[in-house]
């Protein structure tokens, strides 16, 4: 690995931005591709990040502080990303249901994805079945993420799924649900694909889904 990519990740898990920044033009500069960048650099590090958040090791203003780096570095790489350099895993289609406000679950979780090489539609909190069914439409994702944090809350996730499935729009994506007080018996109850409990399990069962 280049020693520039090493520095990309740890710089990252510092929460460094402007070292970040600097780094990934360097890399650049020394004729790595925005894939090697990405993918040796960032996402090594959001990885790293994501595994000690996981382990405990790592708290919610940590990561946030990590993913406010991470995105300066995409900012950075945006250009020849979008150009088609990277081939994308796909689009995830992200939100917490309706009723339900709570929102840093559902970022750590699209930083993640985004980090982990999904293109990321975040469709913010209080997201409604119908809002879902919309931007699946126009979106196109391969991937739809429900997140709840109340227990009153999540039965709106499977209307959410029955919504999807009566708009003919079901079978097209795959589903994972996460949250609190969500459980794996509780996706396999309303018929989600999957269910992680957090950012970095997200990833790993959103790139199996769509491998």
């Amino acid at each position: 690995m280049s020693t520039t990519l090493e520095k990309i990740a740890e710089r990252l898990h510092a929460g460094d931005a402007p070292g970040v920044t600097q780094l990934t033009q360097a890399a650049l500069d020394e004729g790595l591709s925005a894939g090697e960048v990405l993918n040796r650099g960032l996402m090594t590090g959001m990885q790293k990040v994501g595994a000690e958040f996981r382990d405990g090791i790592l708290f919610v203003p940590e990561v946030l502080v990590a993913a406010r780096a991470m995105h300066a570095g995409i900012d950075v790489l945006k250009p020849l990303l979008t150009a088609g350099e990277v081939a994308s895993r796909g689009k995830a289609v992200i939100g917490t249901v309706k009723g339900d406000l709570h929102d840093v679950g559902k970022n750590l979780v699209g930083v993640m994805l985004q980090g982990g090489g999904f293109d990321v539609v975040d469709l913010g909190v209080d997201v409604s079945a119908q809002k879902f069914v919309d931007a699946v439409k126009a979106q196109q994702p391969t991937v739809v993420g429900l997140s709840a944090l109340l227990t009153t809350t999540m039965q709106q996730m499977k209307g959410t799924i029955e919504a999807l499935r009566a708009a003919g729009l079901r079978d097209g994506v795959k589903v994972l649900v996460g949250g609190a007080p969500v459980t794996q018996a509780f996706a396999d109850e309303i018929g989600a694909d999957g269910y992680a409990d957090d950012g970095a399990s997200a990833v790993d069962l959103a790139s199996s889904l769509v491998a």
